[in-house]
């Protein structure tokens, strides 16, 4: 398995994380339509609810993220810890962007 170069990764990361909350949460809110529920407030709280689902599927899950830690802690490589820090604020930052594009959408914060 061929290693990716960092700031590609850096990117997908982001991207990665504001598609699966956008995602995620426009289809929750079709299938609260057809359910009879309130899309708009569903919308809400699947956003709230799908945050943390976007970090762990934009880092590919945690186990490369707990090798690199190892690795930077046993073998001396920090460099391998400052990628994987920033790659998890990337993905947080798509999580947080889709996070906020779903709340003005809503305004349910304003209720």
């Amino acid at each position: 398995m061929d290693k990716e170069a960092f700031m590609p990764a850096f990117i997908h990361s982001y991207f990665i994380a504001l598609g699966v909350l956008l995602g995620g949460t426009l289809i929750g809110a079709i299938g609260a339509f057809l359910a009879g529920e309130p899309p708009l407030t569903k919308m809400f709280e699947f956003a709230n609810r799908l945050k943390i689902w976007a970090l762990v599927a934009a880092i590919g899950g945690t186990f490369d993220a707990f090798y690199s830690f190892e690795r930077g802690i046993f073998q001396g490589e920090t460099r391998d810890i400052v990628k994987q820090v920033l790659l998890i604020v990337s993905a947080m930052g798509g999580a947080q962007t889709g996070w906020l594009l779903i709340t003005w959408l809503t305004q349910e914060h304003l209720s």
